[in-house]
């Protein structure tokens, strides 16, 4: 099974999503370093479930992402690192800490485009621009609302579950979706439980 170097983190990081890190601690300076000299500068990201970034002994949840790095800048002190996921997979066994975290991981296999999908993303992209406005207007809104989307369904719909206003929790629910068509009733239901959070009377989600 593959070996990567991992990077445990407070947030979900979803296929065809963007991130962006600020990296200052010398076990992930070693890391980036070390992943530069490769040919595919890429590791995973998994969710913590108790615990801090920064300084280890964190809990760490099985399921994550594959982080492609598309750019290093070096400011004075730490490094921005920029990129965006790809492939899912599962942590098998993690591996000793030193000099930084490493896991076996299985990856999981992506099943091809659900029929219609591209239809139906029409309605469902409606209801998450809807939800963030919603979540603007309690000032709980992470992503704009007139976010650029990929033209791909397949990105567009991670891209729509990932700038949907969730908890992470429910992102992280959203990442082990068995497969797409699970994804997309996943996050219409979310979100529609989320909607229903932004309306007078009602407890404002958190995302």
């Amino acid at each position: 099974m593959p070996v990567i170097p991992m990077f445990p983190l407070g947030t979900v990081l979803l296929p065809a999503m963007p991130f962006a890190l600020n990296v200052f601690e010398p076990r992930y300076l070693k890391m980036m370093g070390d992943l530069l000299e490769t040919e595919t500068p890429e590791f995973g990201i998994v969710l913590i479930e108790r615990g801090h970034e920064v300084g280890g002994g964190e809990q760490r949840l099985v399921t994550g992402t594959i982080a492609d790095i598309s750019e290093i800048e070096a400011p004075e002190g730490h490094l921005v690192v920029t990129g965006h996921g790809t492939r899912r997979f599962d942590v098998v066994d993690w591996l000793d800490d030193d000099p930084y975290p490493r896991a076996e991981v299985e990856f999981r296999e992506e099943d091809d485009e659900p029929e219609g999908l591209a239809d139906r993303l029409d309605s469902l992209e409606i209801h998450v621009r809807d939800t963030l406005q919603r979540a603007h207007d309690y000032h709980l809104g992470v992503w704009p609302v007139d976010v650029p989307l990929s033209d791909d369904p397949v990105a567009k719909l991670w891209q729509l579950a990932g700038i949907s206003p969730l908890s992470t929790l429910d992102h992280y629910t959203l990442l082990q979706s068995a497969d797409l068509e699970e994804l997309f009733d996943h996050t219409m239901a979310l979100v529609d439980d989320a909607k229903s959070g932004f309306t007078p009377g009602g407890e404002s989600a958190t995302p």
